[in-house]
């Protein structure tokens, strides 16, 4: 089995190495960036990737989209020192097969490993209760699902701006803006422009969108 470990801390990948060691049919594979994980992604075709979401080049996140759409069948393990049950919910939504914390026992890696490279899910116990928990909160609130630019979108459109003063304020493209937008109609169900104005107007004066 061969892994490639994405972490931009040479301490954690030589921690993942060491924990892999005395596995005579693991091999890891390394890279410190996203475009050089990429690379090696696309050259070598590893059984599985170890991937930390914070990367100097690129959020972890797109990295692990860009390899998901390059080989939707990629087995994908995210490691992260984040445990918020947040963060986990968005890497599997994305397609990650497994999600684990740096702080868990240092035991359960290379289970981890076996498990996501043989094309199971794991997720430790701790994180599957607060997952479920999360998930049922997010049924009531569709708001906690939002990413940090559509909630700003929200804002602003609560605000009376329009698409384009919006991307002028956030330093981003109209079509960026309108895809954002595009998106907040499918989640939050509004079906026109006004509609989602109403939304963000009500969201923000409930204070779900602060």
């Amino acid at each position: 089995m061969r892994i490639l470990i994405v972490d931009d801390h040479p301490m954690v990948i030589a921690g993942c190495r060491g924990m892999l060691a005395g596995e005579a049919d693991m091999e890891a594979l390394e890279a410190q960036d996203a475009e050089r994980a990429f690379d090696v992604f696309a050259r070598e075709a590893p059984d599985i990737v170890v991937l930390d979401v914070n990367l100097p080049d690129m959020s972890g996140y797109d990295l692990l989209r860009r390899m998901l759409k390059r080989r939707p069948k990629a087995r994908i393990l995210v490691y992260t020192m984040n445990a918020d049950p947040v963060h986990a919910s968005r890497a599997i939504e994305l397609g990650a097969l497994g999600y684990m914390s740096k702080n868990e026992d240092p035991a359960l890696f290379v289970k981890a490993v076996r498990l996501v490279g043989g094309g199971q899910r794991y997720v430790s116990d701790d994180m599957a209760h607060k997952l479920a928990f999360f998930n049922q909160k997010k049924q009531t609130n569709p708001f906690l699902d939002l990413t940090p630019r559509e909630k700003e979108t929200l804002r602003l459109l609560a605000d009376g701006k329009g698409m384009a003063e919006i991307a002028h304020d956030m330093g981003i493209c109209y079509k960026s803006v309108a895809n954002s937008c595009a998106l907040l109609n499918r989640k939050l169900g509004a079906r026109s422009r006004v509609d989602l104005v109403r939304i963000a107007v009500e969201a923000k004066a409930a204070k779900h969108i602060l």
